[in-house]
């Protein structure tokens, strides 16, 4: 069998079957290849090399936007449908939170068609003009429908999620708002709160999800991205109280974002505790979460206990 890391791929790092073909594979190798493993199929006829890191979120994100365009740009779908929903979001590069991500998800223009069809998760729905864009040639719903669209049929917390990417990637509230206009499905009223409490300063899922946990716990609202010096140091937390408190999510994408040129992420994990220890000495106190806390509902417990004692707090030193 022949090395799949030499097949031809195309601008989207898709291996397209007619192009393995005329590089002289042959349907049976192809197959072979993904028997193996060394391919993944993500749509008919089209693979991408298989690679470790489908295995981890960012990765499974990424192979989902793979699948999405692979089934947008095919031939028989083309101009039939829109990326829409979770597809749109993967295409725009939106992190949702647990999406749904079993099928590809396009939107056919109209009132009747929607449903399961293979592959592809059909939705029937209006679209204005304004609500389509292009992305690399992919015609996909614009970020504020795309927001409204994961909105209206997720929890608050994915609604929130949702507002949280589409704000920090450039929307804006009023254009999510336009098109919540007049909604009245079940999903609106979610929708219009998570629009209410949407903070594009949110840098993460989870983020998001920690600050929804937050809204529905109706705990004291945190400032969001604060910054404050400590032993020279500037430190930026994701959430803050009265500059009394810190919260802090830790995902491993965190550090990652985190870190400085020719750093490691240890690198970076150990600078971070570093200032935490010259926050805590300057009378701030720093609370960390996981995403396992928030699998378990364990970060709202934590954040009353510390949030009611607040007053309590020695006096910061001067």
């Amino acid at each position: 069998m022949g090395d799949v890391q030499l097949l031809p791929v195309d601008r989207f790092g898709l291996i397209r079957r007619g192009d393995a073909l005329a590089a002289g594979w042959s349907d049976t190798m192809v197959a072979a290849a993904a028997r193996s493993g060394d391919l993944v199929r993500v749509a008919p006829g089209v693979f991408v090399v298989a690679d470790d890191l489908h295995a981890t979120p960012h990765g499974r994100d990424d192979l989902f936007r793979l699948r999405s365009i692979a089934v947008a740009s095919s031939v028989r779908d083309r101009g039939a449908t829109i990326l829409s929903h979770q597809s749109a979001a993967a295409v725009h590069r939106l992190p949702l939170l647990k999406a749904d991500d079993r099928l590809v998800h396009v939107t056919r223009n109209g009132v009747n068609g929607s449903g399961e069809r293979g592959y592809r998760k059909v939705h029937a729905l209006e679209l204005a003009a304004d609500d389509i864009v292009t992305v690399d040639d992919i015609a996909v719903t614009s970020l504020e429908r795309t927001a409204v669209d994961v909105a209206l049929e997720g929890t608050f917390a994915q609604a929130l999620t949702a507002i949280d990417a589409a704000l920090r990637a450039g929307a804006t509230r009023e254009a999510i708002a336009a098109r919540l206009r007049g909604r009245r499905s079940p999903g609106s009223r979610i929708a219009r709160a998570a629009l209410v409490h949407g903070n594009g300063l949110a840098e993460s899922v989870g983020e998001s999800w920690s600050r929804a946990e937050m809204i529905q716990a109706k705990l004291a609202p945190p400032t969001l991205q604060c910054e404050h010096r400590a032993d020279g140091e500037t430190f930026r937390s994701d959430f803050d109280w009265r500059c009394r408190l810190v919260g802090e999510f830790d995902g491993l994408h965190k550090y990652g974002r985190l870190r400085r040129q020719g750093e490691s992420v240890a690198d970076a994990v150990v600078r971070e505790k570093r200032r935490e220890d010259a926050l805590n000495r300057s009378g701030i106190k720093v609370v960390r979460w996981i995403w396992a806390d928030l699998e378990q509902g364990r970060v709202v417990p934590m954040l009353q206990t510390w949030l009611s004692a607040l007053d309590t707090f020695p006096a910061r030193p001067h």
